[in-house]
């Protein structure tokens, strides 16, 4: 929150809609950010589990847009600050040197960061459009927690299963 400006909720749909702003402003932002991720993965199947996540994050972004509409609203970004921060720990690995094997497990680490912040986001938002009645929206962002959670339980599994023995063999 800015030194001039500030946040006022006089309704919990007001919150939903502020949630929604910063989700998809998120969102957007790992749109451009997983490519590079992709690149800087040096394990094919680091690299597709990136790859397939972009994929997904533009679903994700669709599905906020057709919560907007929803809701009768236009769909805006409000600029989600702790996505800028995690983005940028993400850029820090990306331009990392080093052994391929402990940049690939850094680079695992900043994205389960992403996904934790971005499940935190959804199930909150998810419950407010319970709250407010709204199924619709509720189903929508429960979709996307879903994959949130099938992202980050698939990036354990690739740490667990090679990345992180081989980082520790490095």
């Amino acid at each position: 929150m800015g030194l001039f400006t500030s946040t006022e909720f006089d309704s919990l749909e007001c919150l939903l809609i502020d949630q929604l702003q910063d989700l998809y402003d998120a969102e957007n932002r790992l749109v451009d950010a997983l490519p590079k991720m992709a690149d800087a993965a040096s394990t094919p199947e680091l690299k597709q589990a990136f790859q397939s996540h972009l994929q997904e994050t533009k679903g994700q972004v669709n599905r906020l847009e057709q919560a907007f509409k929803l809701l009768d609203k236009s769909a805006q970004s409000k600029s989600c600050e702790a996505m800028k921060g995690l983005v940028k720990e993400g850029e820090e690995m990306i331009d990392a040197k080093g052994d391929p094997a402990i940049k690939d497990a850094a680079l695992i680490a900043a994205a389960q960061r992403v996904e934790h912040y971005e499940m935190a986001g959804y199930g909150s938002a998810r419950n407010f459009a319970q709250r407010c009645g709204r199924p619709d929206v509720a189903d929508l962002l429960q979709q996307t927690l879903q994959e949130e959670g099938d992202a980050d339980k698939k990036l354990s599994q690739i740490a667990e299963s090679s990345i992180n023995a081989e980082a520790a063999r490095a």
